[in-house]
């Protein structure tokens, strides 16, 4: 039986923002540091053959597109905004998937801990 390949990636790792993202009125008020982790799906081998950026994915202005949405229009769940950066990532067309993690390093749970995360991970439909 013949192996799908697996397919080739983009990651945009550690990508750090400023943002008043959060259920609580003090999360809102004083903002905190979020980090954001962006893992897209696709085929670089036309890229790859022409030598040519048209046909990928330029991770630096999909950086700055990404850091846009970070420090932007504040939600109230992590869900929320990890769904704006995956629906980001699936605007480019030769995405086929992306994969969004978004890390919240100052989050207060009452108890010691490093992060939290919410992964999630979308599908061209």
């Amino acid at each position: 039986m013949a192996r799908t390949p697996a397919p080739d990636r983009i990651t945009v790792h550690g990508l750090t923002g400023y943002g008043f993202h959060g259920v609580y009125p003090e999360e809102r008020e004083r903002g905190q540091t979020f980090r954001v982790d962006a893992v897209l799906e696709l085929d670089t081998a036309p890229a790859a053959a022409g030598d040519d950026l048209e046909q990928t994915v330029n991770y630096a202005e999909l950086a700055q597109r990404l850091h846009a949405v970070l420090v932007g229009e504040p939600v109230d769940l992590l869900e929320t905004l990890a769904q704006r950066l995956a629906d980001l990532c699936l605007g480019y067309p030769v995405v086929d998937a992306v994969e969004i993690t978004v890390h919240k390093p100052e989050v207060d749970l009452g108890v010691p801990a490093d992060d939290v995360t919410v992964a999630i991970r979308r599908e061209r439909s």
